[in-house]
């Protein structure tokens, strides 16, 4: 089989088709490779490219040109739905990546969320951004990746809070799910307009540790199908990723309608491919060995990984920005250079 382009290569296993390997990706957002020794070596760096579609498109191509990943992914954070929806967010330095300074509501009786929520602030930032990407690198696949609703709703509320809420105003919950759900959905959509080739969704507060088998059926699986949905309708991939221990939560992941799912490193995907042949896997090299590992045991992991049948090698969960190139160019080399 003929060497494929990157886009092509992605797009091909999404769609259960055969290809000539699997692809080595980092999508953004909560996997964020915009590690600070890119940043150093190229001058395009964080906080200033969070606020300019510009700069968050040069540093995304930069990034994937020096680590090597088959993908180019925005934005660099997890908090711009939140921001959207009225919490305050401390944006960050070179090294640290931004994070909720303060719940825009005390509780979900007190959330009213604004219309056109998902056209405003960062959001169009991100969208001009895959724009820019998306016309200047057509043969890479651009993917934009959402805070899911069950975190984003955390992100909005107290999370302390909101978990007891989940159980005792279940009324409320759903509303406001649903309400932060058409909202993700509808800057989906802007995204998927400005050319995104895949949607990756990124819910690290809707695990099955912290919500338990009945609540996360109840609300991280019925939400997220809902945003899938919307996505599948614009004719878009999706990628989700759930965060921690599966355990008996591994029987629900095949009720996610998502094309690939991403887990955490203590997951087997190879036990996971085995239970659920269907599942279009994705992961999982442990971040803790990307950033402390040796270069060549990195290789080996990632070559493992292959062998075990993953069908798309990535970062397990969220890269330290202190990660080094070499940890990171060790398993994208891995993966690339492992004869077919």
């Amino acid at each position: 089989m003929s060497p494929l382009a990157p886009r092509e290569r992605l797009l091909g296993v999404l769609g259960k088709k055969l290809v000539d390997r699997p692809p080595v990706i980092c999508t953004g957002g909560m996997m964020n490779a915009a590690i600070v020794e890119v940043m150093q070596k190229t001058g395009l760096t964080l906080p200033e490219a969070h606020f300019s579609g510009a700069k968050m498109a040069a540093l995304a191509e930069a990034v994937s040109e020096h680590t090597g990943f088959e993908n180019i992914g925005v934005p660099f954070c997890m908090t711009v739905e939140a921001e959207l929806l009225g919490s305050r967010i401390d944006h960050g330095t070179l090294a640290c990546e931004p994070k909720i300074q303060s719940e825009a509501f005390t509780s979900l009786t007190k959330v009213a969320i604004v219309a056109g929520a998902a056209h405003s602030g960062r959001a169009v930032v991100v969208a001009e951004a895959v724009e820019r990407l998306s016309r200047k690198r057509p043969d890479f696949p651009v993917v934009a990746t959402l805070t899911g609703p069950v975190s984003v709703a955390a992100s909005i509320v107290d999370p302390v809070t909101f978990l007891k809420e989940l159980r005792t105003r279940r009324e409320d919950a759903h509303r406001v799910l649903g309400q932060v759900t058409a909202v993700l959905a509808e800057y989906a959509g802007a995204l998927v307009a400005a050319g995104a080739t895949v949607i990756a969704v990124g819910d690290p507060t809707a695990t099955v540790e912290i919500l338990g088998p009945q609540l996360f059926q109840e609300y991280a699986v019925h939400y997220l199908n809902d945003l899938i949905g919307a996505i599948h309708a614009l004719a878009t991939p999706v990628i989700v990723h759930i965060c921690g221990k599966l355990g008996n939560g591994t029987r629900l992941l095949p009720g996610l309608a998502s094309d690939a799912i991403s887990v955490d490193a203590m997951v087997s995907l190879k036990g996971l491919k085995a239970d659920s042949p269907a599942l279009v896997t994705m992961g999982n090299l442990s971040t803790y060995l990307l950033q402390w590992g040796a270069p060549d045991k990195i290789a080996e992991r990632a070559v493992e990984l292959v062998r075990d049948g993953v069908d798309i090698i990535a970062p397990a969960c969220g890269l330290s920005t202190s990660t080094t190139l070499a940890s990171i160019t060790a398993m994208t080399r891995a993966v690339k250079d492992r004869p077919s």
